[in-house]
């Protein structure tokens, strides 16, 4: 059964916002009560948060779908809707956010680390927040924005100062079991590490944490074996600890040999492995061959400018030289890092000349209108009230829309789009030569649209008839 995970693909959707209401205050003896709909709640937003006691993605490998609560609508006495419920979902330290085109949207590094993945939509104004000195009580409301939705991939890389690699059983997990309080599982077979480990080692006043990667083997960065997987947890290790095996049974190898492969295989990799301090360990000198070896390529290694240290994890030998070399040189890179800043807080106000919206023509002669207040304002239109529709006309037009789009060389019926081409909104333009609340007729109804709802149509039909009958009665005489 699978217990680590280390890259997912997770989907979430942020809490639609809630509608706002439409309602008249109805009370004897106060007639004219006012509009006293209520705005709708706010969606909930999709937060990702590092917690030190998460350390894998497997919850998110069977559960990949999640969601945050809507906000609740509006109701009349100008009661706002509840604002959705936050989702915070918890990851391991050292998770990466993507996109699915591989574009890095997060690293989150450090407890408490914050990363908002989805946004909630935001609640709509009801007819109460709407309401001016010319509309005194719209016969509308604005709908909730919907939520974000987006698709994420999520990649662990571990935190860890060192990361031991090597072959498979070169004894790595062996040495980590030694060095620090961690317990792998340890066998004499190929693979038996099968996920990164994590283990704590103090030597003198420095403490840092040692990773035991799943072995390399020729063609790793390719793919190979189950280097490609686990090659993302040694990008963040400060010092990188070769462990050769010196007492290996295939005759085809050799420490020297297994350290060529290695290091082509890191190189090929690349992510700026190749600039981090290496040590070279030399394992199972309890071996009597082993031993004889260790001394045979010592001074070859030293040559090339290793430091090498002879260690035995069955035996405890050479540990504490060994700790206390890799706590020299995690303290020199810890040194050598740039102290981390306080962050500040950047204020980049937009340019005065900034519409906030763009119009393009596009190839087949529809001009488009992107920006977020356009698009924002299309999503919260109920199209079904004409007075809705009305009232939008009047946004944008105060926006600035119908000049740039005069400016554009747009014409009266040419077709224009607001959103992005899979989710737009097209209509047909009609320049709007009078504007405001002055051209509104009763409560749900706009004068400027030349095709009003049915509904509004067929109550002028029913009025029309009355009026024809009463008149009709009025001029009749009786003999």
């Amino acid at each position: 059964m699978t217990t680590f995970v280390d890259r997912v693909e997770l989907h979430v959707a942020a809490g639609s916002g809630g509608h706002g209401c439409a309602s008249v205050h109805r009370e004897k003896f106060k007639p004219l009560g006012g509009p006293d709909g209520g705005n709708g709640g706010r969606g909930g937003d999709v937060i990702l948060v590092v917690d030190q006691d998460v350390t894998t993605l497997l919850d998110y490998h069977h559960s990949p779908h999640r969601k945050a609560t809507n906000g609740q609508p509006g109701a009349g006495d100008n009661r706002s809707g509840k604002d959705g419920q936050d989702l915070v979902l918890p990851v391991p330290d050292g998770t990466v956010v993507m996109d699915r085109d591989g574009n890095v949207l997060a690293d989150m590094v450090g407890q408490g680390t914050t990363f908002v993945a989805g946004q909630g939509g935001r609640g709509g104004l009801g007819n109460a927040a709407l309401a001016s000195a010319r509309r005194k009580a719209p016969g509308f409301a604005l709908l909730g924005v919907p939520g974000e939705e987006r698709d994420l991939v999520l990649e662990l890389k571990t935190v860890a100062d060192v990361a031991l690699v090597g072959y498979p059983s070169a004894g790595k997990s062996s040495l980590i079991s030694v060095l620090s309080a961690a317990k792998p599982k340890i066998a004499d077979y190929p693979f038996t590490t099968l996920v990164p480990n994590l283990g704590v080692v103090t030597a003198g006043s420095t403490v840092y944490t040692v990773a035991d990667v799943p072995g390399l083997i020729p063609g790793a960065s390719q793919g190979r074996g189950l280097g490609l997987e686990f090659l993302r947890h040694v990008e963040r290790c400060s010092v990188l600890v070769h462990v050769l095996d010196t007492a290996t049974l295939e005759s085809d190898r050799d420490p020297v040999s297994d350290l060529d492969v290695i290091e082509e295989e890191l190189r090929q990799y690349g992510a700026g492995l190749e600039n981090r301090p290496r040590i070279v360990v030399l394992n199972k000198i309890d071996v009597p061959d082993g031993q004889d070896l260790a001394e045979m390529v010592r001074p070859d290694l030293e040559a090339r400018g290793y430091r090498v240290f002879e260690v035995s994890a069955v035996a405890h030998k050479g540990l504490k030289e060994l700790s206390f070399g890799l706590a020299e040189l995690v303290a020199a890179a810890r040194a050598a890092k740039p102290k981390e800043e306080a962050t500040r807080i950047v204020i980049r106000p937009k340019a005065v000349d900034d519409s906030g919206f763009t119009v393009k023509r596009e190839d087949d002669g529809i001009f488009r209108v992107r920006g977020e207040k356009p698009e924002r304002w299309i999503r919260q239109t109920d199209f079904n009230n004409d007075e809705a529709v009305g009232y939008l006309a009047d946004r944008l037009s105060r926006l600035g829309v119908e000049d740039e789009l005069m400016k554009a060389g747009a014409r009266a019926g040419d077709g224009v789009a607001i959103g992005p081409e899979e989710n737009a909104v097209v209509f047909d333009w009609e320049p709007t030569m009078m504007a405001g609340a002055e051209m509104l007729g009763r409560r749900g109804e706009d004068h400027r649209l030349e095709a009003p709802r049915p509904a509004a149509q067929r109550r002028r039909d029913r009025e029309a008839e009355r009026d024809e009958a009463q008149r009709a009665y009025d001029d009749f005489e009786p003999f």
